[in-house]
C-alpha cells in the first residue's frame, strides 16, 4: 500500500511538471530610429504626433523627420522636399494634412496629393514677411523664417510663431479660395507684444476661446480675447545650478481637464486657475527646467526637460536612468493612442514608456563620407 501511495504521488508530480519546454525563438528586435547625421551627441527628438491613420511621426534637429508605421521607420530629408533638416514643430490639421515648422520656414505634407504626384513628398510654404518688421541684430532674423510652433484654432485658422512674428493662416480668406498669411501684430504700448524675435515662441488656445502666447523675449505671458491682449505677470522663477537664473517669461504648454492653463520655463512650471498662478519647481518634484508638459487619459500629467517626472494631482514621480531613462534631456512627449509614453531626448534619443520599463526606439549608426 506504501509503495503504491508513493508511485501515485510521483506520477502526480510528473504529470503537474508537463512536457520538457524547449528553447523558444528570441523575439525579433523592434525597428529603431537611426541616426546617421551630425555628431551622436547632439540633436533633439524635438516634436512627435501620432496622425489619423495611426503612423507616428518624430522631428530631430540634425536628422531630419521620422515616420514610424509600426513595422518600420522611414526618414525624410532636404532631398525629399524639406527645406531643412532642423525640425522644431508639427501639427496635423483637421483635414489631416500635416504642417511641418523647421529652421527655414514651414512645410506641407498632403496625404491624398503627396505620394501621387511622382515628385518631392513634402511641398514648401513661404509665410510672406511684412515689410514693416522692426530691425533687428539677430542673425537668422528675416533670414531663417525659424518656425517655433503651430496651432489651429477651433475657428479652423492656423496660427504659426515664427522669428519674424506670429501669423494667422486662412485658407477661406479670400473670394477665390486662395489662402493667405496675416501678421498678428499688437502695439507694446497697448500692452501686447510687437512682431520680433522671441517675442512669441509658443501658441496655445484654451477652450473658451483665449488665444495664449509666450517667448524668451517677453515678461509674463499673454492672453488674446479676440479683441485685446492682457499681459499677466509671473513670479520669477530660478533654475538650481551654482549661478542660478531667474525667469519671469513661460511657455503655454496644456490646458488639462480642470480647466487649468499650465505654463513652462527653465525654472519649473505654472499652474493657472483663471485667478492666479501656482509655481512647480524642483523642490516640489520637478527636475528643473521644464521643456513640455503633456496630460494623459488618465490625467496625469507629465513634464519634461532636465528629466521626466508624472503628477497625479498630489505628488510627483521622477523618472531616471535608474528606472531606464538613459537620456534625462526631454523635448518632446507623446501619449498614443494605446496609453504608451513616448518620450523624444537629446542626442536623437527615442524611447517608449509602456507603464512598467521604457523601451529604447534609437540608435546612431557611423554614416562614412562619399566621395
Amino acid at each position: 500500500m506504501q509503495v503504491f501511495t508513493f508511485l501515485t504521488i510521483l506520477l502526480i508530480g510528473i504529470a503537474c511538471k508537463g512536457p520538457v519546454k524547449k528553447d523558444l525563438p528570441k523575439e525579433k528586435e523592434h525597428p529603431k530610429l537611426i541616426k546617421t547625421i551630425g555628431d551622436p551627441r547632439y540633436g533633439n527628438v524635438q516634436c512627435s504626433l501620432q496622425d489619423k491613420e495611426g503612423n507616428f511621426w518624430f522631428g530631430t534637429t540634425e536628422n531630419g523627420l521620422y515616420k514610424y508605421d509600426g513595422k518600420s521607420f522611414s526618414r525624410f530629408l532636404v532631398a525629399d522636399g524639406l527645406n531643412s533638416n532642423n525640425i522644431y514643430c508639427m501639427l496635423e490639421d483637421k483635414e489631416g494634412k500635416i504642417w511641418i515648422g523647421t529652421q527655414a520656414g514651414l512645410c506641407l505634407y498632403d496625404p491624398s496629393t503627396s505620394l501621387r504626384t511622382g515628385g518631392k513628398t513634402f511641398a514648401e510654404i513661404k509665410i510672406p514677411l511684412p515689410k514693416n518688421l522692426p530691425p533687428n541684430k539677430n542673425e537668422y532674423y528675416r533670414n531663417s523664417h525659424w518656425v517655433f510652433s503651430i496651432m489651429q484654432a477651433k475657428s479652423g485658422k492656423l496660427w504659426f510663431a515664427t522669428i519674424d512674428g506670429v501669423y494667422i493662416y486662412d485658407d477661406k480668406s479670400l473670394p477665390t479660395g486662395q489662402a493667405s498669411f496675416t501678421p498678428f501684430i499688437i502695439n507694446e504700448a497697448a500692452g501686447g507684444f510687437a512682431s520680433s524675435n522671441n517675442n512669441a515662441e509658443r501658441i496655445l488656445e484654451d477652450k473658451a476661446g483665449n488665444i495664449w502666447f509666450g517667448g524668451r523675449g517677453n515678461e509674463g505671458v499673454f492672453r488674446y480675447d479676440g479683441k485685446s491682449v492682457t499681459n499677466l505677470k509671473l513670479k520669477e522663477l530660478f533654475q538650481n545650478g551654482p549661478k542660478p537664473k531667474a525667469h519671469n517669461w513661460a511657455f503655454p504648454q496644456w490646458q488639462d481637464k480642470y480647466g487649468n492653463i499650465w505654463f513652462s520655463n527653465w525654472g519649473g512650471a505654472y499652474r493657472y486657475d483663471g485667478k492666479s498662478f501656482t509655481t512647480f519647481t524642483k523642490e516640489d518634484g520637478l527636475h528643473g527646467i521644464v521643456t513640455r508638459i503633456i496630460e494623459d487619459k488618465k490625467g496625469n500629467l507629465w513634464f519634461g526637460g532636465d528629466g521626466l517626472s508624472r503628477y497625479d494631482g498630489k505628488s510627483f514621480t521622477r523618472f531616471t536612468t535608474k528606472d531606464g531613462l538613459p537620456n534625462l534631456g526631454v523635448w518632446s512627449i507623446l501619449e498614443d493612442t494605446s496609453g504608451n509614453i513616448w518620450v523624444g531626448t537629446r542626442e536623437t534619443g527615442l524611447y517608449l514608456y509602456d507603464g512598467k520599463t521604457f523601451i529604447t526606439y534609437s540608435e546612431y549608426k557611423h554614416q562614412p563620407a562619399t566621395n
